[in-house]
């Protein structure tokens, strides 16, 4: 099937929840101004996925995003692009990358504690689960909760002197608070952007409410037997068919002070224009790393952004109002999810009703936008 004219225009997705195991979903609820909103086992939002979730109990398609295309047909995203790469994803990505787009968006509420985890980077992943790519990651803080009393946080990298024997020895033990030890504690607040690398342990706590941008996989090599809801993880989960002494491969053993893990991986915002009630910055440029880049843009009036050398991605942060580009225009709300392909032009952002239109634009590697530095 051809889908040649979508790619003359934005392409609203449908809602798209996927199960994890850890509880949350309660403020993701809200923030898509669901009726009767709890936390539950489906916490995350998957944006513009081509690819599916690897959980314990599989269900097919769970992860992939889905567009309602104007016949009123439901179609995979996957699909569409797979009809005509080139003119979704242009020339020099699918020369590169065919018609993977390279980079997954997530939104992510926790109440309960993630597991402490990994992800490959590009190295293990290839020579362990034949993949081009890991799974670099770096998270956007959107809200967050206080969760029995205690501020939203994460955990990220290894404290000084962590080996792989000390820390396989704390995994045979299931020492978690000695695993949690090791690792620096960081409160969270809305604004603040963190880095992961592939190889850096992490841990997203409770009462995180953000947005995930990574390597499009979804390989998590996990130190938990038991969740922090106290649900058995399988040994899948744990070593995603690794093996238990190769997984210890995964992590990078390089120990940190709490003030070098801030300097390497805390990112500021850019801002690149700030003028009549507009602004626009880079959340992550890509000069910082060349595995994706977030733009965010605010307005309470209007702005038009140029032309972008690439497709990209669009959530509605807060706010509503109106998209314009040359063919047409698109009704926007908080919430709603965007895959802009390469051909669209410049983009009119346009705030309704007196409230301040907030999103962000997510790239694929290397992508950025003509004039914007």
């Amino acid at each position: 099937m051809k889908f040649d004219d979508l790619s003359r225009y934005p392409l609203k997705l449908k809602q798209n929840r996927v199960r994890r195991p850890f509880v949350g979903g309660n403020l993701l609820d809200e923030w898509q101004g669901k009726k009767n909103s709890e936390d539950g086992n489906m916490p995350e939002e998957w944006v513009s996925s081509t690819i599916e979730a690897r959980n314990t109990s599989y269900i097919p398609n769970e992860g992939l995003s889905r567009v309602e295309i104007y016949t009123g047909e439901i179609i995979f995203l996957r699909d569409i692009i797979a009809s005509d790469p080139v003119s979704f994803l242009g020339e020099k990505h699918v020369a590169k990358h065919g018609d993977n787009i390279s980079v997954l968006v997530k939104i992510l509420d926790s109440y309960s504690r993630l597991m402490i985890q990994v992800h490959p980077d590009n190295a293990f992943a290839k020579k362990v689960f034949n993949s081009d790519f890991g799974k670099t990651e770096a998270w956007y803080i959107i809200g967050g909760r206080k969760v029995n009393g205690d501020d939203p946080y994460v955990l990220l990298g290894f404290k000084p002197g962590i080996t792989r024997e000390k820390w396989k020895r704390l995994f045979e033990k299931q020492d978690i608070k000695g695993m949690e030890d090791a690792l620096h504690k960081f409160t969270v607040k809305p604004g603040d952007i963190f880095f992961v690398e592939g190889g850096v342990p992490h841990a997203v706590g409770t009462g995180c409410f953000l947005m995930e941008i990574q390597e499009p996989t979804d390989f998590t090599i996990r130190t938990e037997k038991t969740s922090p809801i106290g649900l058995p993880i399988s040994e899948l989960q744990m070593h995603q068919n690794a093996g238990f002494d190769k997984m210890f491969d995964c992590f990078h053993y390089n120990g940190f002070t709490r003030e070098e893990v801030l300097g390497k991986w805390h990112i500021t915002h850019q801002v690149v224009k700030d003028e009549s009630g507009s602004k626009l910055s880079w959340i992550i440029s890509p000069q910082y790393t060349t595995y994706f880049s977030i733009m965010g843009i605010e307005t309470v009036k209007s702005f038009t952004t140029p032309r972008a050398q690439t497709f990209s991605s669009v959530v509605v942060i807060s706010g509503k109002g109106r998209l314009l580009w040359d063919g047409g225009e698109l009704a926007i709300n908080q919430s709603d999810e965007l895959f802009l392909p390469v051909g669209i032009g410049d983009i009119n952002w346009e705030s309704c009703g007196g409230q301040k239109l907030v999103a962000v634009r997510c790239f694929p590697p290397a992508g950025t936008a003509a004039g914007i530095t």
